[in-house]
């Protein structure tokens, strides 16, 4: 093995270098570097018949699969003793395999991983992966089925992008949510809401959606990410009630944005969030001027120097509801459960702007969204099972 130290920091320069080359078209020209599971910098090369990897003190990384020509791939969970934890960027992009198999030790699946392996059908996504990086999985135009882990797992700018799965997930709903994050919304028009059952947004969430003209971004997402509404068009107004930073380029070139809230825990704003925006907006702070002043701030950007300023410091967020209480009664029991199926069956009267006086509300559908995913029959069941004292699955 060759020994091999390189730092951080020149290793982000040269992937961000290489990705401004090398994306795919839907990219955004933002600071890009692999997602790194460990600080420890030191590592030696190694490799096995079918894989190259980096070896870390602790862990290891699949750098690159040694053929793309092959018919399934079944990484291990353990070389040298050492688990398995990342696939680097790249590791099996145009890889022609119709299965893969990940480990259980598996943590991170870096940018573009898997990017146009024309023939996976089927990714099951380990209980250990926390994060999947952006274009991991575009333009694999034969995977219709994702099964997750019942817990969150953060993803990035385009991670499904052009696959059937995310085809079909925006038939059911164009707020593509899954545990409790928000993987897509590029195909929502008008007035979106996003409910608060939502704890993270992918990057890029919206980017260059048209179609919306307002987005409301709940309490319970405190990091606005990168490019979440870059190319907005048509985004007249937006609500952030929770942020507390704002990424690069989150309303570059919204230059319709006339209104903009944002919650008085915001401690900062990147250099680059209002790229290419000519908008002239009221800003309404819900804080103190004084508070507003020492958010970490661009001191000469052009969006911010054109604004109206409004200090709310009156401004309060409703307590968070009751996790089931779909009624917004208080409780949880059987009448919940009702209303989540009048709403389902028939929501012309009973959905979100139903004619029945005892319609459901965006914080019932909230409290009602068990898992995250949208308010759907299983979410009924859960609550049921609930009741009965089974839990949930």
């Amino acid at each position: 093995m060759k020994n091999k130290k390189i730092s951080l920091s020149i290793a982000a320069f040269i992937t961000a270098f290489s990705i401004s080359g090398m994306a795919a078209p839907n990219s955004f020209i933002s600071p890009v570097a692999p997602i790194i599971a460990a600080a420890d910098s030191e590592y030696t090369y190694g490799s096995t018949d079918m894989f190259n990897y980096q070896k870390y003190s602790d862990h290891i990384v699949i750098s690159s699969c040694k053929s793309t020509d092959m018919s399934s791939v079944e990484i291990p969970d353990k070389i040298e003793n050492l688990p398995v934890t990342e696939i680097g960027m790249y590791a099996f992009q145009l890889n022609s395999a119709k299965s893969l198999k990940l480990p259980d030790t598996l943590t991170v699946i870096n940018s573009y991983a898997f990017g146009m392996c024309k023939n996976l059908t089927t990714l099951t996504i380990p209980d250990s992966v926390v994060k999947i990086g952006m274009h991991a999985f575009e333009d694999c135009p034969a995977l219709e089925t994702i099964n997750f882990p019942d817990h969150l797992v953060e993803t990035g700018d385009y991670t499904f992008n052009n696959t059937p799965w995310l085809s079909a997930q925006r038939k059911k709903d164009p707020l593509v949510i899954v545990n409790g994050g928000l993987i897509d919304g590029r195909t929502c028009k008008g007035d979106v809401v996003v409910p608060s059952s939502v704890k993270f947004i992918a990057s890029g969430a919206f980017a260059k959606n048209t179609d919306i003209t307002s987005a409301v971004i709940p309490a319970s997402v405190s990091m606005i990410p990168d490019n979440l509404f870059w190319y907005c068009s048509s985004l007249t107004s937006a609500e952030l009630k929770g942020a507390e930073t704002l990424g690069f380029g989150v309303f570059g070139a919204c230059n319709k944005l006339t209104d903009l809230k944002i919650s008085g825990k915001l401690k900062k704003i990147d250099g680059y969030t209002f790229t290419d925006n000519t908008a002239a907006a009221t800003i309404t702070f819900y804080g103190s001027e004084a508070t507003w002043k020492s958010v970490e701030k661009p001191e000469n950007d052009a969006f911010l120097q054109r604004a109206k300023y409004v200090f709310d410091e009156s401004h309060t967020e409703p307590s968070e509801g009751l996790r089931g209480d779909a009624n917004c009664d208080g409780q949880v029991d059987m009448s919940d459960v009702v209303l989540i199926m009048q709403s389902l069956a028939n929501p012309n009267k009973y959905g979100l702007e139903g004619t029945a006086e005892s319609h459901l509300t965006e914080q019932g559908k909230a409290n009602g969204d068990m898992n995250g995913d949208g308010l759907t029959v299983g979410d009924a069941q859960a609550i049921q099972k609930v009741l009965l004292g089974l839990g949930i699955e």
